[in-house]
Parts: C-alpha cells; sequence; structure tokens
C-alpha cells in the first residue's frame, strides 16, 4: 500500500466552495482511497483550521478518509526550511510561505507521494517527490 500526503489545498477543494479543481480532488481522494494510506501532518492540520468552528469538528469531517496521524520529522524541517532559503535566495516573495516547504519536505523525507493541485513549486524544490497533481493525473 502505498502512502499519499494531502496537501491543504485538496482539502480545501473537497470540503470548500465549489471551485474549478474540486471535482478533480474529489475523484484524486475516491481513486487513491482503496490503495493508499493518506496522510495528515500538524501543518495541514493548522492551515484546515479555519475550516471548522472546532477541532471536534475538524477531526469530524476529516474522519471518514481515515488519515493517518504523521508528525514533522526533524530532517523534512531542516530540508524545508533550506528550500525556503535557496527560494528566497532566488528572489521568491514572502507570500510563499515556510508551510508549504514544510509539507514537501515532509513528503520527501518520508518518501510518501504528494497530492497536490500546486506541483510547480514543489517539484522545483524537491524534484525527487513523486507528485500527483492536475497536469499528471487528470
Amino acid at each position: 500500500m502505498t502512502s499519499v500526503l494531502v496537501d491543504t489545498n485538496v482539502f480545501i477543494e473537497v470540503f470548500g466552495p465549489e471551485t474549478r479543481f474540486k471535482e478533480w480532488s474529489s475523484e484524486m481522494i475516491l481513486r487513491l482511497r482503496p490503495q493508499a494510506r493518506f496522510i495528515l501532518t500538524p501543518i495541514v492540520w493548522a492551515e484546515l483550521a479555519s475550516m471548522a468552528p472546532s477541532e471536534d469538528e475538524l477531526m469530524f469531517m476529516l474522519a471518514r478518509l481515515n488519515l493517518v496521524r504523521e508528525a514533522l520529522p526533524f530532517s523534512a524541517a531542516y530540508h524545508a526550511g533550506m528550500a525556503h532559503f535557496a527560494y528566497r535566495r532566488a528572489g521568491g516573495l514572502r507570500e510563499r510561505t515556510l508551510p508549504d516547504f514544510l509539507i514537501g519536505a515532509h513528503a520527501s523525507v518520508r518518501s510518501h507521494r504528494l497530492l497536490t493541485r500546486d506541483a510547480e513549486r514543489y517539484r522545483a524544490y524537491f524534484p525527487s517527490l513523486d507528485i500527483i497533481s492536475p497536469e499528471t493525473h487528470s
């Protein structure tokens, strides 16, 4: 069974209002579910906090996905910091914050696939990462 770290934007698409990626995100969750363990990180959990009025309600909302909670490895934090440093040194703006790099590094260090609709940045800073995105899986 493969492990797939689910990026925040996929959860927002699935559980949020109608968007152009809602159908793709929902379909990928359904398609991958029989063969994948979905990984939830504390970073994604924090980014999803505003989607529910309480932590219990957020847990209830995500419960049917049988997510595996996984702490951020220290080695992933280091790789994220270095990737963010390279991004800033290359002229990247502060609008791209560290959480995106933490998510990508976590998936990379733990050899998880990454389910995201924002593959370009992850591919640029984590080239060995196996990414599932609208560009690669339609």
